[in-house]
């Protein structure tokens, strides 16, 4: 019995994207997500959390990597699609690099957003514009 995934289709993932995952959108075959960061540190920072979550996750992205942006590519290789693996993977990057422990009125006080000079990702307040 094998253990391999089978690809969701088209409507599927597409209907699962805009209930589960607002942000990410489906294009060519792949998931993909737009992250906004302040700059290059927030980039370098990004792209360890998710180099992170993947390695543990052993469900490797495809990344795009620029000054202030990293778009996150998954799809599931050896399926040839899209999968369930691709989408739990999307699920836990969201709730990493989404967190503000600012706001959940804890121990923690997070990032001063309201200060730029320490603002290293633009969270999200609602659907991406940039989504196709």
């Amino acid at each position: 019995m094998s253990n391999e995934p089978l690809p969701l289709d088209e409507a599927e993932i597409r209907a699962r994207l805009e209930r589960e995952l607002p942000h990410w959108y489906y294009e060519n075959g792949w998931i993909r997500r737009k992250y906004r960061t302040g700059g290059w540190k927030g980039t370098l920072m990004l792209v360890n959390v998710v180099g992170h979550l993947a390695e543990a996750a052993w469900h490797h992205p495809d990344l795009a990597v620029s000054y202030a942006f990293v778009i996150v590519k998954l799809c599931t290789h050896s399926a040839k699609g899209v999968t369930e693996r691709d989408f739990a993977l999307a699920h836990k990057i969201e709730e990493v690099v989404q967190w503000q422990p600012g706001q959940e009125g804890g121990v923690l006080e997070g990032t001063p957003n309201d200060d730029a000079r320490f603002r290293y990702i633009k969270y999200d307040s609602g659907p991406d514009p940039d989504a196709a």
